[in-house]
């Protein structure tokens, strides 16, 4: 083996090191198992040996790509909602789980739309390779618009028929409908939804609470409005509650538009000396891993945020490759506990 006089510096001193071509050392640098095992090692062990690193921003420029996919967060409809809502912070923890074995970075931005241009600003920015949405607010025509040309972006939300951009989500209609016949079959038939509809997931839910009361021959649910910020959720809830109490408008039943919000509603509901599910039974929507932990535990419906992120990282990549991955409708589950 070629001795050097110097530390090696390149690509090129490392390959005559080895033995090797330089593509040989780049894949092996990199744990491409194309190279065997043995050489993958010998390399390895001549780079640390001479403190040699890939210039990785190199490698991206030849590549054309970045390294970095960008993952926004667009909060129209509720400008004071947190990233740090554990909705949020449950989905992008599974995103960046993926994009890490992808070996990507995650750059993550809070969008509050204030024109129509906001999706096309991040998709033009050169900083990115491709974008991850989490929710579609109500933003949905901006959405369109931008994934008519521009290809490597995957939403989580809804799919709606004719819809041109790639989303992965639950079937939230069919969810909340789900929740309306657990409570229906639990003999609740004063029902009410707590809970915003200004955005398409949480409006399709409602929806699907109002086809479970039709079927069974009862009026469309009494519909609550409540902000998802979490220094109004609260107040909201009881201020909605009361109103209730005041105008003798009793309900059995309430189906939450969020875990967040039903949890917040039992605890109104509890400390207005009223018990959860015997007086009220409260669903939730999502299964946060704090639905399990509650007291009562919360029966909710299922959306498997894990495999969501799964399949929206799946497809981005496949459409970075140029091809045309479809979106997915996950199916949801009811996950009876006790507060229903």
């Amino acid at each position: 083996m070629e001795q050097l006089a110097r530390p090696a510096r390149t690509l090129k001193d490392i390959a005559r090191l080895a033995g090797v071509s330089p593509g040989t050392v780049s894949r092996a640098l990199a744990g491409k198992s194309v190279v065997s095992a043995e050489t993958r090692q010998r390399i390895q062990a001549l780079a640390a040996e001479h403190n040699f690193q890939i210039n990785q921003m190199a490698r991206r420029l030849r590549a054309q790509r970045t390294g970095v996919i960008g993952v926004a967060i667009p909060l129209g409809h509720e400008r004071r909602q947190r990233l740090s809502d554990p909705f949020f912070m449950t989905l992008l923890g599974h995103l960046a789980d993926e994009l890490a074995a992808r070996d990507h970075d995650l750059m993550l931005s809070r969008i509050i739309p204030d024109d129509d241009e906001w999706l096309s600003r991040i998709t033009r920015s050169g900083m990115i390779d491709g974008v991850l949405l989490i929710g579609q607010s109500n933003q949905l025509a901006v959405i369109e618009a931008v994934a008519e040309t521009y290809r490597p972006l995957v939403v989580w939300g809804s799919t709606m028929p004719g819809q041109h951009h790639c989303a992965v989500g639950v079937d939230n209609r069919l969810g909340g409908r789900m929740a309306g016949e657990h409570l229906l079959r639990t003999r609740r038939a004063r029902i009410a939804f707590m809970g915003e509809i200004r955005t398409l997931e949480l409006a399709q839910r409602h929806a699907g609470l109002c086809d479970a009361l039709a079927e069974a021959g009862l009026p469309p649910p009494l519909q609550l409005d409540v902000a998802l910020a979490p220094e109004l959720m609260p107040n909201q809830i009881a201020a909605n509650l009361a109103s209730l109490r005041s105008e003798g408008r009793a309900i059995d039943g309430i189906v939450a538009a969020s875990d967040m919000i039903a949890l917040a509603t039992t605890a109104e509901l509890v400390g207005m000396g009223l018990s959860v599910p015997g007086d009220v039974a409260v669903t939730g929507f999502d299964d946060l891993p704090l639905a399990d932990r509650a007291v009562p535990r919360l029966t909710t419906i299922r959306q498997d945020l894990r495999a969501g992120a799964e399949a929206m990282v799946a497809a981005l990549f496949e459409r970075l490759e140029g091809r045309d991955a479809p979106g997915l409708e996950m199916p949801p589950r009811l996950i009876v506990r006790d507060s229903a």
